[in-house]
């Protein structure tokens, strides 16, 4: 079961709109508008369970993020899912490359998102089978 999970993306609405999909884990959510602030919050929280991450953000993007998370060895075993609307394959292979474990192209239902977050993470399918 979910307990702690990183929303990093530049837009209030998307994480407002995780925050409703999101609600059914029961679990925590902490929030970074930037892959910097992302990188400054997982170095304070070393529960952490999963990452959903946007591409383009300002300061830090995502690509840069998993980039310099994988050089400096910051929980590189948390699973990343990146969602963006950057659906092109060039972006999915350097997403992937970086240590993505998933890719979801905005805009996506709610059911997308818990379907790619049970494929990751299946030990928190349970935790919705009954949604």
């Amino acid at each position: 079961m979910l307990k702690k999970i990183l929303l990093v993306d530049d837009s209030a609405l998307i994480h407002q709109m995780y925050r409703l999909v999101l609600a059914r884990y029961r679990c925590e959510i902490l929030a970074a508008k930037n892959g910097q602030e992302a990188l400054d919050l997982l170095a304070v929280h070393n529960d952490i369970q999963l990452v959903l991450l946007d591409i383009n953000m300002p300061v830090m993007n995502g690509v840069q993020f998993l980039e310099k998370r994988s050089l400096l060895g910051i929980m590189r075993e948390i699973p990343v899912i990146v969602v963006s609307t950057e659906g092109e394959e060039r972006d999915t292979i350097k997403a992937l490359k970086f240590g993505a474990s998933g890719y979801l192209t905005k805009p996506f239902t709610p059911t997308q998102l818990r379907e790619i977050i049970a494929k990751v993470l299946p030990a928190s399918a349970t935790a919705l089978a009954d949604v």
